[in-house]
């Protein structure tokens, strides 16, 4: 159950055909989803439900409304006629194992109650962790709806077989909310990982030169621009360092770029582009001399930006602008891929900056650990770890 699934384009629509993919190897594998309405490839007539199949997937849509997601009570619109028309028919649709991702925010909770009703197993896949990323992103108020919504998180949390998460910074965080621990697996996203021994194409110049232009050293950005960075010390730091000959590019967009693009306003050594072809990411990747992931403080354990895997099998450093609690500070400073600087201090992010990109030996070595550390985070090797999860449960 997850209101995306392809066409639509969300982070969640892709991990849940990904995982419908690697099951349906050796199992039925129905996906109970809504029409395309977050920036889909292509849309979807109106029926109350529809049902399509991709390979051996069985695509079961809900009639659910398709306004853009930029438009927030619309969007609330969309999540609520798709739940309305998705839990009749999981109720009465056959099944072994209930497995429920976050959209909407709310449908963790949902899913538990539909697999307790119908007496199945729960699998909870924590993509971003609600209510925590409204109230820490700005998106709600702190008040009486996010207590009632926290309680009923927790019971959901609770009544799950397995509660599946992105690292071990969300781990902890779900832990702390008294789930048993050995009901909480790590199952990253991970990336697709070049044999050690792959011979690396010729960098697409076309590409290069739209991502470094005229500066000598390029600190990228690639991905979506939400509500968990820590933009406004982000950018004010990248002010600091034209002088030193160092862009900041912005690759994507989000609910935050317009923002972001305000702060940046007059910043010569600042660019935005719009996302490459999916075809061109490799090539994107390789352009920077290093990339930055931005977690701020308050949210750790809360997002896992995804982006840090295609990163390492790119061979790339990467400046962590996040607490220490995340995996990617922790885990880069540990394996030698990453350096660190506070989120709330554009100073320190400035100094990390400058000192990496300023240093061609150390960019060198970090994108060798890069490189080592990104087979024990090969895609297909988590995807394995889902499936078995799943297949314990139905035993």
């Amino acid at each position: 159950m997850n209101l995306y699934y392809p066409p639509d384009t969300s982070a969640t629509a892709k991990m849940a055909r990904e995982v419908a993919e690697a099951l349906v190897a050796s199992h039925e594998v129905t996906v109970l989803c809504g029409r395309p309405s977050y920036d889909p490839t292509e849309r979807r007539p109106w029926r109350l439900y529809q049902s399509e199949s991709s390979g051996r997937v069985l695509i079961m849509r809900a009639g659910s409304t398709t306004f853009p997601r930029f438009e927030m009570k619309k969007r609330l619109l969309n999540y609520l006629s798709y739940e309305l028309l998705a839990v009749p028919r999981a109720l009465f649709h056959p099944c072994d194992v209930v497995l429920a991702m976050t959209d909407p925010p709310f449908q963790g909770i949902i899913g538990a109650v539909v697999a307790l009703l119908k007496g199945r197993p729960y699998v909870y896949n924590i993509r971003d962790l609600y209510p925590d990323m409204a109230v820490g992103g700005s998106i709600v108020r702190p008040g009486a709806l996010v207590r009632i919504w926290e309680k009923l998180h927790r019971w959901a949390l609770r009544r799950a077989d397995r509660v599946i998460v992105l690292g071990e910074d969300m781990r902890a965080r779900i832990v702390s909310k008294g789930v048993e621990p050995s009901r909480v697996v790590i199952v990253r996203d991970g990336a697709e990982i070049p044999p050690h021994d792959a011979t690396f194409a010729a960098a697409d110049q076309e590409v290069v030169r739209t991502i470094r232009g005229d500066f000598s050293r390029v600190l990228l950005h690639a991905g979506n621009i939400g509500f968990y960075g820590a933009w406004k010390s982000l950018v004010t730091a990248a002010r600091e360092l034209e002088k030193d000959g160092i862009s900041l590019v912005f690759v994507g967009g989000g609910a935050q770029s317009e923002q972001v693009k305000q702060e940046a306003q007059g910043a010569r050594n600042i660019h935005f582009l719009e996302y490459f072809a999916a075809s061109k990411i490799p090539a994107v990747l390789a352009a920077a001399d290093a990339h930055v992931i931005t977690v701020k403080r308050g949210l750790e354990g809360v997002v896992v930006p995804s982006k840090m895997y295609g990163i390492l099998a790119a061979g790339k450093p990467i400046l962590a602008v996040a607490p220490r609690e995340t995996d990617v500070v922790s885990l880069g400073l540990r394996q030698g891929f990453a350096v660190a600087a506070d989120p709330d201090r554009p100073e320190e992010i400035a100094a990390a900056a400058r000192a990496l990109l300023s240093d061609t030996n150390k960019l060198r070595t970090m994108g060798e650990a890069a490189r080592a550390a990104a087979p024990a985070y090969d895609k297909f090797g988590e995807l394995r770890k889902f499936v078995e999860i799943i297949e314990q449960l139905k035993q």
